[in-house]
């Protein structure tokens, strides 16, 4: 299981910095990224995070696909800012998904940490979903999400993916300020 943790880890991290640098390569990185972790979780009956990883794989192919449709003179597919009203969807959506999730969780399953870890399965997905569209947000959600599952995985002992999720927090920092500094000017 630990060598499986390492490569998760490794392609994960390989994904996350060409998602920041806005590169198409990141997404097969991804799909081999959680599709190892998605196994991984299952083993750690960490349940939400194993269904999220099924559910990543199909964001990983629209991502991919989205990311493809970009301006023939362009590298990269063009940066979007969230409105307002999107923001407060996607805040709402997080919390009724962990409400919702977390319940289902700790009543229904022997899942360990069903809040939290219901938390992370919806921040992560309303997080995937802004960055398979482009928009610049993805990255705030992402390091929310970061930071509470940092201590998750200390504390299940899946040391490999709490440094992973470190190095994603780092990863996101960059990602926010360089796709910023990138955003086209009006």
């Amino acid at each position: 299981m630990e060598v499986l943790e390492i490569i998760a880890t490794i392609t994960g991290i390989i994904a996350v910095a060409f998602q920041a640098k806005e590169k198409i390569i990141a997404w097969p990185f991804a799909l081999i990224s959680v599709a190892i972790a998605s196994y991984i979780f299952f083993h750690s009956k960490l349940y939400s995070d194993f269904g999220l990883h099924i559910i990543y794989i199909i964001l990983n192919i629209y991502g991919w696909m989205v990311w493809s449709q970009r301006d023939p003179s362009s590298d990269v597919a063009s940066t979007k800012i969230l409105s307002k009203d999107g923001l407060l969807w996607a805040i709402l959506i997080t919390v009724l998904g962990t409400i919702l999730l977390g319940y289902t969780m700790g009543n229904f399953t022997d899942a360990d940490l069903p809040f939290f870890d219901a938390f992370t399965t919806s921040g992560s997905l309303v997080a995937q979903f802004l960055l398979a569209k482009k928009y610049l947000q993805n990255w705030l959600f992402w390091l929310v999400v970061d930071i509470v599952a940092i201590p998750i995985y200390l504390y299940k002992g899946l040391y490999y993916f709490s440094f992973l999720f470190f190095v994603y927090f780092l990863i996101c920092i960059y990602g926010y300020v360089s796709w910023k500094k990138n955003l086209p000017q009006e």
